[in-house]
């Protein structure tokens, strides 16, 4: 599996920093995909819609600690290239993580 394609969209708001979208091997598409800044660093949020309870349920999310790392590091690469930054510097802000809702 490749991630052909991800586009970033920054957005001005306190703690979410970009929505984003990937395409994986030219013709699969997720969007909706967060990139949050919290206390521990920068992380990625799946998709996810609310359940009538009131919590939230991933829409899509990967299975494996591998492919988590794979998706996160080709999203904080492109959004740091967006911001003008590195993907060192925003990886080092503290330290990134993904959250799975």
């Amino acid at each position: 599996m490749q991630i052909t394609e991800v586009k970033v969209f920054p957005v001005e708001e306190e703690k979410l920093k970009a929505y984003v979208t990937i395409t994986i091997d030219a013709c699969f598409v997720v969007r909706d995909i967060k990139i949050i800044q919290g206390t521990a660093g920068y992380f990625v949020s799946m998709p996810s819609k609310k359940r009538k309870d009131g919590t939230y349920q991933d829409v899509a999310h990967p299975i494996d600690k591998e492919t988590r790392a794979m998706i996160e590091g080709r999203i904080l690469e492109e959004y740091g290239k967006t911001i003008g930054a590195s993907r060192e510097q925003v990886a080092s802000s503290p330290k990134p993580r993904l959250k799975a809702n």
